[in-house]
């Protein structure tokens, strides 16, 4: 377990359950190893004894960025957040988008260029809320699939 601290640069605070470690002479020993593998490191390290619960808590100074972040680059899609909006999301999105815009009087189309997936969500089961938008703004919105756009982005066009 020293080993991958080390070789991971894992830093902060590290809670290790040890199960079943009923007998206080054998906690001690792996106190003890634990304690011997870190004094080599680098990093500043507080050990503390194992509890009752077989828990031994490890606050390790952070020396380095961790082996994830050192060989990875922030997603491109998610813009290193780790997660993307719902097609629903998005399409609840446009609509407020389209209700911010101010449409030229002489505006008939609102195009819509979105994912494959929002497109077929708007035209399925938000098509409710597309033909209020379309009362609301007096104007017929027309909605393109397009595969180039990352499901988080459309382009609202005003004709």
């Amino acid at each position: 377990m020293a080993y991958q601290l080390k070789l991971r640069g894992i830093g902060g605070i590290i809670i290790v359950d040890f199960i079943d470690m009923e007998r206080e002479k054998n906690r001690d020993k792996v106190y003890h190893a634990l304690v011997d593998a870190m004094a080599s490191d680098k990093a500043r390290t507080r050990i503390s004894r194992i509890s009752d619960l077989g828990l031994i808590e490890i606050s390790r100074e952070r020396v380095r960025e961790d082996l994830l972040r050192s060989l990875s680059e922030p997603c491109r899609y998610c813009e290193g957040r780790g997660y993307t909006k719902s097609p629903t999301t998005v399409a609840y999105e446009i609509f407020r988008e389209i209700r911010r815009i101010e449409p030229p009087v002489d505006s008939q189309r609102i195009v819509i260029g979105t994912h494959p997936t929002v497109a077929e969500l708007l035209q399925d089961e938000e098509r409710y809320g597309v033909e209020h938008l379309e009362r609301e703004c007096a104007a017929k919105i027309v909605i393109m699939s397009d595969n180039q756009l990352h499901l988080e982005q459309y382009d609202l066009v005003v004709i």
